[in-house]
C-alpha cells in the first residue's frame, strides 16, 4: 500500500538552496540572504537542514553569515551543487511510504510550464546523498502543487495540473489514474477557483488552500469586495465549504495579507498560506503589514502542540513566491 506523507509526517529537516548573484535574488540579495538567515535560525534549533550551495566560496560565505548570527550549526548540512534558482519545494522530491518504506518521488521539473530555465534545478535531486532510494518521474509536477491530508486525499487546482504547459499529452483521467498510482491516493480533490496576482505558478495549491492536519484546512480568504483578488477567492471559500461539508473537515480562514507591491507598482503575490510544518512548529510567512497578527493567532489556534513562529518574507515576494515555495520537507531518515 503507497501513501503520500502528509507534511507533519516526521521530518529529518528541510532542504533549502541558497539565493546568490545568479538567482532572481540578484537584485535583493542582501534582504533575501537575510531573509534566508531568519529561516535556518527559525530551523536549526529543532531540526536538520540540508542547504545547497553554488561553490566553496559561497560556502565559507555561508558559513560566516550563519556564525555571524550565533545561529548553532551543529544540524546544518552544507553540499556544494549546481541548480537555477532556490525554490526548493517545486523541484525536490516528494516522500511516499511503500510498505512500511520510505520512498522519494524525484519528479519533472520545468521551471512552472517552461517560463524559466530549469535544467540544473530538474537535475539537483540526484546529486544529492540521499539514504533512502530516489525515483525518477516522467510526470511533470512540482511540490506546490499538491497536498494531501495522508489519509489518501490530494487536493490541488486545475489550473495549474491541467494547464497544457505541464503534461498536454494526458487526459484528466489519465492524469489522475497517475497521480493515485504514484502517489498513493484515492481521491483528487479539484480546486477550480482561486489565483493570486502576480503568482508565476499558474494557481500552486500552496499559496491558497492547505492541510494544517487531517481534518483541518487553512485557506486564504478575501473579504474586500473591491479587491480584485475577491470574485476568484470568494468562489474558492465557496468550493472548500462544500468540501468540508463532505468530508467533515473544519476550516480556517486566513486573511489576505495587505495588498504588497513591488517598486515596478507590481502587486506581489502575498499570502499566508505558504506556511512550513515542521516537527516542533509552523514556519509563518508574515510580511511586515497590519494582517500578521490575525493570521498568527487564526494558525496558532489549529497548530495543536506546535508554535506558529512568524518568518518576515517580505523579500520573497519580490520574485513571486513565500517561505513554503524555498523549502521542502525532507522524511525523517532522508540523510
Amino acid at each position: 500500500m503507497r501513501r503520500f506523507l502528509p507534511e507533519w509526517h516526521p521530518q529529518w529537516g528541510v532542504l533549502l538552496a541558497w539565493p546568490d548573484q545568479d538567482t532572481d535574488w540578484a537584485d535583493h540579495l542582501a534582504d533575501a540572504e537575510q531573509c534566508y538567515l531568519d529561516i535556518l535560525a527559525a530551523l536549526l534549533d529543532h531540526q536538520h537542514v540540508l542547504l545547497v550551495c553554488r561553490n566553496e566560496a559561497m560556502q565559507s560565505r555561508i558559513t560566516r553569515l550563519v556564525d555571524q548570527r550565533g545561529i548553532a550549526r551543529e544540524r546544518l548540512t552544507l553540499i556544494v551543487t549546481d541548480y537555477n534558482d532556490t525554490w526548493a519545494r517545486d523541484f525536490g522530491p516528494l516522500a511516499v511510504e511503500q510498505d512500511g518504506q520510505v520512498e522519494l518521488l524525484d519528479y519533472t521539473f520545468t521551471g512552472w510550464g517552461g517560463k524559466f530555465d530549469a535544467e540544473q534545478d530538474n537535475a539537483l535531486n540526484a546529486s544529492l546523498p540521499w539514504l533512502l532510494p530516489l525515483h525518477t518521474q516522467a510526470l511533470v509536477l512540482e511540490g506546490g502543487a499538491v497536498d494531501t491530508d495522508g489519509k489518501g486525499n490530494l487536493l490541488t487546482t486545475r489550473h495549474c495540473l491541467r494547464n497544457p504547459n505541464r503534461n498536454p499529452d494526458l487526459s484528466e483521467a489519465e492524469l489522475c489514474e497517475r497521480l493515485k498510482a504514484e502517489l498513493g491516493v484515492r481521491d483528487i480533490w479539484w480546486l477550480d477557483h482561486g489565483e493570486l496576482e502576480g503568482d508565476d505558478t499558474d494557481a500552486h495549491v500552496d499559496t491558497l488552500a492547505r492541510f494544517v492536519d487531517a481534518r483541518t484546512l487553512a485557506y486564504v480568504q478575501c473579504r474586500d469586495s473591491s479587491d480584485s483578488h475577491y470574485p476568484s477567492l470568494h468562489a474558492m471559500e465557496q468550493e472548500l465549504q462544500t468540501l468540508a461539508r463532505q468530508h467533515n473537515l473544519t476550516l480556517v480562514a486566513l486573511p489576505l495579507p495587505t495588498p504588497q507591491y513591488s517598486r515596478e507598482g507590481e502587486r506581489l503575490p502575498a499570502t499566508y498560506a505558504n506556511f512550513l510544518i515542521t516537527n516542533d512548529k509552523v514556519l509563518l510567512p508574515v510580511y511586515g503589514c497590519d494582517t500578521d497578527q490575525e493570521a498568527i493567532t487564526a494558525l496558532q489556534a489549529v497548530a495543536g502542540d506546535r508554535v506558529v513562529t512568524p518568518v518576515n518574507c517580505r523579500v520573497l515576494i519580490e520574485q513571486h513566491g513565500s517561505l513554503h515555495c524555498v523549502t521542502m520537507q525532507l522524511p525523517r531518515g532522508a540523510l
